[in-house]
């Protein structure tokens, strides 16, 4: 059964949420027949990398808020964060466009590393405070889940995976997604934000449940046929 996953790499509540759906994946008995597929996704395509500007002018700027509640905001979820084990500094979090990291991501599945790809982008950008949209940290993280520097260095010198980007954005848009995380199970079930891993347990079993009837269920229409005994 497919789980496809849209997120941002600069969406705090996606990382947390992915840890949320890990641990309801864990405790599924059938997770050797689940596929997670990462998605692209961009909360804000226009914005501009600039160092000078910090994370609670940012937020400030486009938002409209207070630097006091950003401040607040930034605690409450750096909380949730911790609560599953995550560390988010976020004041010191480093502005990106994260369309080149979605092209990164999106080399790293095609070698069957998008979940590690996923993993290393929201470390590198809530924890290690690192410029996600920087090539050299990008062929960094992309040695560290096991890619080939000159590969990552290639691609990222091209606009090679591009289309596959924007192809994802806007298959959420025919979806209907409006902001991320979110999770689309057996292309049937969806699941909005970074829900208790209660709620993806049940979303989990349920769709799996349709799914496995559904490989099981086969109608036959009987023709002529020959059988491998050499029968025809």
């Amino acid at each position: 059964m497919k789980v496809e996953i849209w997120s941002d790499v600069m969406c705090p509540f996606c990382y947390i949420g992915k840890r949320r759906f890990e641990e309801a994946l864990n405790q599924f008995p059938h997770k050797d027949k689940v596929e997670v597929e990462w998605k692209s996704y961009q909360l804000n395509p226009d914005m501009k990398t600039d160092l000078s500007v910090s994370h609670t002018q940012y937020l400030s700027n486009i938002k409209g808020w207070t630097e006091d509640y950003v401040h607040q905001m930034d605690a409450h979820v750096t909380q949730m964060a911790a609560e599953v084990g995550l560390t988010y500094n976020l004041e010191s979090a480093v502005v990106a466009n994260s369309f080149k990291a979605h092209r990164f991501g999106h080399l790293a599945k095609q070698h069957g590393l998008g979940d590690a790809a996923e993993e290393a982008l929201f470390k590198a950008y809530f924890t290690d405070s690192k410029n996600t949209d920087d090539d050299a940290t990008l062929i960094e993280l992309g040695i560290s889940i096991g890619l080939d520097a000159e590969l990552v260095k290639q691609t990222l010198a091209s606009d090679a995976f591009a289309d596959d980007v924007r192809r994802d954005i806007a298959e959420a848009q025919q979806l209907g997604i409006r902001g991320v995380p979110f999770f689309v199970m057996n292309d049937k079930y969806g699941v909005s934000g970074a829900q208790p891993a209660p709620v993806f347990t049940q979303t989990i079993e349920k769709a799996f449940e349709e799914w496995d009837q559904q490989g099981q269920q086969l109608e036959i229409i009987d023709g002529p046929v020959c059988g491998p005994d050499g029968d025809c």
